[in-house]
């Protein structure tokens, strides 16, 4: 099945339904399936006459909108290849991932203007850019390379065409096979490659989805990650589609609060940073509120809950999220107030889902079972049962596009290998240790994976990050040692401090946060203690979906604690 078919498909079904809800202007604004459709051939008419072809790269550069999804329609519609592109990415990874992919157009946010006139010489490929509110930096300025266009007016222009039955949605004819999208994800190196999914490895990711995870047309699902994220795509944009449903994109993240009070989502599709400050948030006005704190202790707890689930919109009743293990106070916390989280797993370039907890039995600190038609094993497992998460089934990428050498390496006999190390309990839930490449061997040859040293760290309240990395001294030549960064919590450690009532020199609150992490760190094994401490203030870079970028950070040649 194609992703167009998928469209096609609902709006047979669910044509005057709500498709995408969206705000503006102070005042929601709807979609319907039927208009959603009409809007992607327009679309697809406007690329066609920009020149683009079945097979061409259409890059979709832009934060999410209203018009992301037609748009991301209407290219895979008229048999190209979409290519999203994060919009917080700085102008020389923007430059990569266009030169890359030989992008020959670009649509775009006009906030995006001026960088792309920067980049666009060194852009073999790119001969027009389309701008959404294209008119909000007019009079466009065109280069002798490339032209700017403003998208509402080229929209306008196409709509005629696009109702007729020749139009270019109807004549074109992309395959199950056929790449729908070029994901760039960043590896280790920071080098990023771009992960080649077919219209097939969607259509089959949200088929198990499905399969695996109660969702009705009658849901509606709020829209916070970004679009250009698979994990965002596949199951804040594709399920909701297949399955009829409506989507709600919220105005910003400082929005996401009001905006669920307003609309009443039923499923949130998020990461564990996000339903963290959401708990933080609903917990926090709890305990201001000293009769409802006192009724909620004493186990009065109904009319409690009601009014902190209204937070929410009052209708929330399941949470996805993936990407970082969550805090189990978090997931206990999202339970007292009726809403079932599942923890999942998945990868980009498995588009991306590979596993979920089940919704009848979900088991904590595991991200699950596999998904119905996934196959997961583990290789090359020591005597625990860890090893390298593998994964097979019809949602595996084609490669990585224009790199076969790195394509080889994630390949072995018709499994991908992930990276991650895990293991699979005996009722088939699935645990995930670390990162391969992250992980930490020392001296006498034994494994420390970072994750276990950082979620040990971080259990200290004054500490509000951290890093666990390998290093090595000068004069040893095999094995690393354990060296981790981190970042103080500012307001615990100012209310600390207040609580003390009185002020400390820079060097004092250094060895503070030092013993902090020290006596946390005694409760592990000795070989997995840190031996470096460092101390940053500024929080750590992170991908758009609150990963920290690890390949960015390394410990300092001489450092105390």
């Amino acid at each position: 099945m194609t992703i167009r078919d998928l469209l096609a498909e609902s709006v047979e079904r669910r044509g005057d339904a709500v498709a995408i809800r969206y705000k503006a202007d102070n005042q929601w604004h709807t979609v319907s399936y039927r208009e959603l459709l009409s809007r992607a051939r327009a679309v697809a008419e406007m690329l066609h006459r920009l020149g683009v072809k079945k097979g061409s790269r259409v890059a979709l550069y832009s934060e999410n909108s209203p018009e992301w999804p037609e748009i991301y329609f209407g290219i895979v519609g008229l048999g190209a290849t979409a290519v999203p592109v994060d919009a917080k990415l700085q102008e020389q990874e923007v430059a990569h991932i266009l030169l890359d992919s030989a992008t020959c157009v670009v649509v775009s946010s006009s906030k995006n203007y001026p960088l792309l006139t920067e980049i666009e010489s060194h852009l073999r490929e790119l001969s027009h850019v389309v701008l959404i509110n294209g008119k909000d930096v007019l009079p466009i300025q065109n280069s002798r390379k490339v032209k700017y266009s403003d998208y509402a007016t080229l929209l306008r222009e196409a709509e005629a065409a696009a109702a007729s039955d020749g139009c270019a949605y109807n004549r074109a004819a992309p395959a199950d096979d056929d790449p729908a999208s070029f994901i760039y994800t960043s590896g280790t190196t920071g080098r990023q490659k771009g992960a080649m999914l077919t219209h097939g490895n969607f259509t089959a990711n949200v088929a198990s989805c499905r399969k695996a995870i109660d969702v009705l047309p009658e849901d509606n699902f709020m829209l916070v990650l970004p679009l250009h994220h698979a994990f965002a795509f596949t199951a804040n944009l594709m399920l909701p589609i297949a399955v009829g449903s409506e989507i709600s994109l919220v105005e910003n993240l400082k929005t996401v609060s009001e905006n669920m009070r307003e609309v009443s989502p039923t499923v949130l599709i998020g990461v564990p940073l996000l339903l963290e400050k959401m708990y933080n948030r609903i917990w926090n006005s709890l305990k201001a509120n000293k009769l409802g704190y006192s009724l909620f202790r004493l186990g009065i707890r109904k009319p409690v809950i009601r009014k902190l689930a209204a937070r929410l919109g009052g209708k929330l009743r399941l949470v996805v999220t993936g990407g970082a293990p969550c805090d189990p106070d978090v997931l206990r916390g999202f339970e007292q107030l009726g809403i079932n989280v599942l923890e999942g797993y998945g990868l980009t370039e498995t588009a991306p889902v590979l596993t979920i907890n089940p919704q009848a039995r979900p088991k904590p600190g595991t991200v699950g079972k596999e998904l119905p038609g996934v196959e997961i094993m583990i290789m090359d497992a020591d005597d625990a049962g860890i090893g390298e998460i593998a994964a097979r089934g019809p949602n595996l990428m084609k490669g990585y596009y224009n790199n076969p050498e790195a394509t080889a390496e994630v390949f072995r006999d018709g499994w991908f290998l992930t990276g991650d190390l895990g293991f699979i309990d005996p009722e088939g839930y699935v645990t995930i240790t670390g990162r391969k490449k992250s992980l930490i061997v020392n001296r006498e040859g034994k494994n420390i994976h970072p994750e276990e040293v950082e979620y040990q760290v971080c259990k200290s309240p004054l500490i509000r990050e951290a890093l666990a990395l390998g290093y090595r001294e000068p004069d040893v030549k095999v094995g690393e040692q354990v060296g981790v960064i981190v970042v103080p919590d500012q307001e615990a450690l100012d209310a600390y401090l207040t609580r003390h009532r009185h002020k400390r020199s820079e060097k004092e609150i250094e060895d503070l946060i030092r013993s902090e992490v020290k006596k946390q760190a005694a409760e592990i094994a000795d070989y997995k203690r840190p031996r470096r401490i460092q101390i940053r203030w500024e929080e750590f870079r992170k991908t758009s979906t609150g990963k920290v970028k690890r390949y960015l950070y390394a410990m300092a040649p001489q450092d105390g604690g």
